[in-house]
């Protein structure tokens, strides 16, 4: 795997030389929209034949030795992607590079939120390799408790089988505009209004051939946070064999006052479900001041954190294939895929910075006088939230949402991640 970074004056005529990578293969991963155009500090992707880096962190009787034979590589391979160090004084906790066949294996999860049109099948196409499940963002539920469908995606399920990926029913409080606490609250404090949710879910769930259910429930109140656990071990009596996937608001500790995280208990909740999907994006919020959406410092305290009450093993973070451009001094926000805030970028000559602290790039343009900032994800900040998956041996990650184009990501996760299906 090779990482480029574009300095001023660079062509792709030249980077293609360099690395004997031609410029169309260059131009077709990154999805530049011409080959005849960079922007200093863009990253580029280049495929290469060298093995993946795998990310470790030193334990109790850790040697380079058992590690070489653990991951099937040699002693001399470690320590050449591993500057100075010294094989006889590892320290526990410390990270290294392993160079490996053995790839990072995963468990993945795209939201989709049906369109209607052909190209929600064409998307699940290209990336039938990449996605252990498919939520299918298309439920409701009424203040009584009774789910239902908000757009047809028969088609959706069936190709999801097809091609081998696990189709979720995801549910969420939405009513039209917004998550709802007060229907949230409303029906998870009622228990025959929770008991209509819990029927009506599963029914929906195995009359429409999902293979289980992904809850998304947002801004409950935080006086239900032991309903809305009652409820969530109620579904999954319910759905027996099936898959509960639970997706929840990232925090670094418990604040059970709190209007947004309060009623998220993560104990309780990751002994209901099957999987827990920390949401680990939007830090930097639409209406919020310029701020990254995912910085690697803060999701790596919010998987402590989780960790202290949630098996890794059921614990997925979030991954956002998103980018905002926002108006800076107002609350004006504009969301976009990653290739579309990267190739922004390029049409306006924009200069890519990289914040290393959050692992995460930016850029300022100007338009009708205003000064815009753009914080987006690229190759770097994808391999930065992959690795340390694999430091706290996680379970994988989601991605919001997969009809947002991103060919770095799943260029890279082809070559260097297994998908476990």
């Amino acid at each position: 795997m090779a990482v480029h970074i574009v300095s001023a004056g660079e062509n792709l005529w030249a980077i293609s030389n360099r690395y004997g990578v031609s410029i169309q293969t260059i131009v077709e991963i990154n999805g530049l929209s011409s080959a005849n155009a960079l922007v200093p500090g863009l990253a580029l992707y280049i495929p290469d034949n060298q093995l993946p880096i795998r990310s470790y962190q030193i334990k109790p009787g850790d040697q380079i030795r058992k590690l070489a034979r653990r991951f099937n590589t040699d002693i001399s391979s470690i320590l050449g992607a591993n500057s100075g160090i010294d094989p006889s004084r590892l320290f526990i906790g410390q990270r290294i590079n392993i160079p490996s066949p053995k790839k990072l294996e995963i468990s993945t999860l795209g939201f989709l939120v049906p369109s209607g049109a052909s190209t929600d099948l064409t998307v699940l196409d290209s990336l039938a390799g990449q996605l252990t499940y498919l939520a299918v963002v298309a439920y409701a539920f009424t203040s009584e408790g009774y789910a239902y469908n908000l757009i047809q995606d028969t088609a959706i399920v069936a190709r999801s089988k097809q091609l081998n990926i696990t189709p979720l029913l995801m549910i969420r409080n939405f009513t039209g505009v917004d998550f709802s606490a007060e229907l949230a609250g409303q029906v998870l404090r009622n228990p025959a209004h929770r008991r209509n949710l819990v029927l009506s879910i599963v029914n929906l769930t195995r009359q429409r051939g999902f293979g289980g259910v992904s809850i998304d429930f947002e801004f409950i109140p935080p006086p239900q946070r032991n309903d809305f656990n009652l409820f969530l071990r109620e579904l999954k009596t319910a759905l027996g064999e099936l898959l509960l996937h639970v997706n929840v608001h990232a925090k670094t500790a418990d604040l059970p006052t709190n209007r947004i995280v309060g009623a998220y208990d993560y104990a309780g909740i990751g002994n209901a479900a099957d999987i827990v999907a920390v949401m680990t994006i939007d830090y930097g919020y639409p209406g919020g001041p310029p701020d990254p959406i995912a910085p690697i410092w803060w999701i790596e305290e919010v998987v402590k954190y989780a960790l202290s009450n949630i098996n890794p093993r059921k614990l997925q973070i979030a991954l956002p294939l998103y980018g905002y451009d926002k108006v800076v001094g107002t609350s004006t926000t504009h969301a976009m895929s990653v290739l579309a805030a990267q190739n922004q970028a390029i049409r306006t000559g924009s200069p890519i910075e990289f914040d290393q602290r959050s692992m995460s790039p930016w850029y300022r343009h100007w338009s009708t006088g205003l000064e815009h900032i753009v914080w987006f994800e690229d190759i770097r900040s994808f391999i930065a939230k992959y690795r340390l998956i694999d430091l706290y041996n996680l379970s994988g990650t989601t991605f919001w949402q997969i009809s947002l184009a991103a060919p770095q990501n799943w260029a890279f996760m082809s070559k260097n991640i297994t998908v476990l299906k």
